[in-house]
């Protein structure tokens, strides 16, 4: 099976869980055999265009044309060594836009909705640089006046001039995914999530090849009721024009189908997974010592992700625990609010706000923590809690989250029930055996969620889409 990729982020860069599924399922179906083409946008700025500086899937592009790393004295790093390990069958490439994970429309270009801040990508200065047919980047695009189309086999770009919004640079990225697409085989496209369903359905209409979505989040999810009608009907014409639909969860599932229209039939639920090796790195860490007991949040300060519920929880506790610390890492368009509620509730000098966190500082929080503490409003899966029970951390989940359908060893509560949350966190810091089962029996339980089984079952949707 050889599949065309869309995805919007992947590590090392990386800003939430999309860019860790799609990073899990790839390295899943690479090591089923199966032959992935992924399209990563990544606009890099112009003392950056080398790809083997930049330490993005596009190195192993290079090398998988070169044989190693030619052109640059660098030595192989660790995580190098272990991307070419992860990645036998996968082959990326880069088409330069300038949006950027977690964005909206009605953000400025060069922004992302949950740092707020500016990316190193300067407005008149991207590059495209992708690998066809295996060899190394074939051709580059710079700059609004200086485009080189000869390898892609057409003209130049419609969307080459595209002024600076958002929906103008997804129609760009639709185009050179055209570009791209006309020049490799593959026999399905698999689309994650609303900012690549326009360039998934273009490449479906272009090549007659099927087309399968994959809803992480819905505009629902995001935005309660306050959509974006853009965004809205961007997701609906995907998962309609889609041949399958792949869900997070049922959660999710019941949204596309309530709200979207979809037949139920065409929607599968592939649920995410947490890392099936483990983490060495993670393993071997000492954890923070500390006298106060730590509770954790983890994840983009947004209205999905429920901050203030944690917040109003956090206040409660220290009412009758005073020795407890709130860790709240993450960032987003919610932040500066948090910072001023938690002062305003007279627990500032009782929380911790570690902005964006990243590689072995996620490690070192979760090793620090207690408790780790996800309140979503409205959560299609959450790979957080997989991710810190991985970690010996025990969780407390929203019940409006998909993960809680697969959890059995979590304490679950309603986002919106602060005093239940505040009752099970207390439990939990007062009660060692209560701890020790949770993260135990969590422990064994997270064992069940692998990259590959995920990866399989994607198959399976792959091969009802093309029968």
């Amino acid at each position: 099976m050889r599949v065309l990729m869309l995805g919007w982020e992947f590590p090392p860069f990386i800003s939430g869980g999309l860019g860790t599924a799609c990073y899990g399922l790839t390295r899943g179906l690479d090591r089923l055999g199966t032959r992935v083409e992924f399209v990563l946008p990544r606009a890099v700025a112009s003392p950056e265009t080398s790809h083997v500086r930049l330490l993005t899937p596009a190195q192993m592009v290079y090398r998988a044309a070169q044989g190693g790393l030619a052109g640059t004295n660098r030595t192989l790093s660790d995580r190098d060594r272990q991307l070419e390990e992860d990645f036998q069958q996968t082959f990326f490439h880069q088409v330069g836009v300038r949006f950027s994970p977690y964005m909206r429309p009605e953000d400025p270009l060069g922004t992302t909705a949950e740092t707020g801040g500016r990316e190193s990508t300067t407005a008149g200065e991207w590059e495209l640089a992708a690998d066809f047919g295996g060899g190394p980047p074939a051709s580059r695009l710079r700059g609004p006046g200086g485009l080189r189309v000869a390898d892609l086999g057409g003209n130049a770009p419609a969307g080459a001039h595209y002024g600076g919004d958002l929906h103008s640079e997804i129609a760009r990225y639709t185009e050179l995914v055209c570009a791209v697409a006309r020049s490799i085989r593959f026999e399905v496209i698999h689309a994650h999530d609303w900012m690549t369903f326009s360039a998934g359905i273009a490449v479906s209409r272009l090549t007659g090849k099927p087309l399968v979505v994959h809803v992480h989040s819905t505009e629902f999810d995001r935005s309660g009721l306050n959509i974006n009608q853009q965004i809205y009907d961007i997701e609906r014409a995907g998962v309609h024009c889609a041949r399958r639909v792949i869900a997070v969860s049922h959660l999710t599932r019941n949204i596309i189908v309530k709200h979207y229209g979809v037949d139920a039939r065409k929607v599968d639920v592939v649920y995410n997974a947490v890392d099936d090796n483990g983490d060495a790195a993670a393993e071997i860490m000492e954890p923070i010592q500390s006298e106060d007991k730590i509770v954790l949040f983890l994840g983009r300060i947004t209205m999905q992700k429920g901050p203030e519920y944690f917040l109003y929880a956090a206040k409660r506790v220290l009412e009758v625990m005073p020795n407890v610390r709130f860790v709240m890492a993450g960032s987003g368009d919610m932040a500066r609010r948090m910072i001023e509620l938690s002062a305003s509730l007279g627990i500032g000098h009782k929380v911790l706000f570690t902005g964006f966190l990243r590689g072995d500082d996620v490690k070192r929080v979760y090793r620090m923590a207690d408790l780790y503490v996800m309140p979503s409003v409205s959560e299609p899966f959450g790979i957080a809690p997989l991710e810190a029970i991985a970690n010996d951390v025990p969780v407390l989940i929203s019940k409006q989250s998909g993960v809680a359908e697969v959890l059995t060893h979590a304490l679950k509560v309603d986002f919106w029930d602060v005093d239940e949350m505040a009752n099970k966190i207390v439990a939990v810091l007062r009660h060692p055996p209560l701890h020790a089962t949770l993260r135990d029996h969590g422990a064994i339980e997270v064992r069940r969620f692998s990259w590959t089984d995920a990866a399989a079952n994607c198959l399976k949707v792959y091969r009802k889409a093309v029968a």
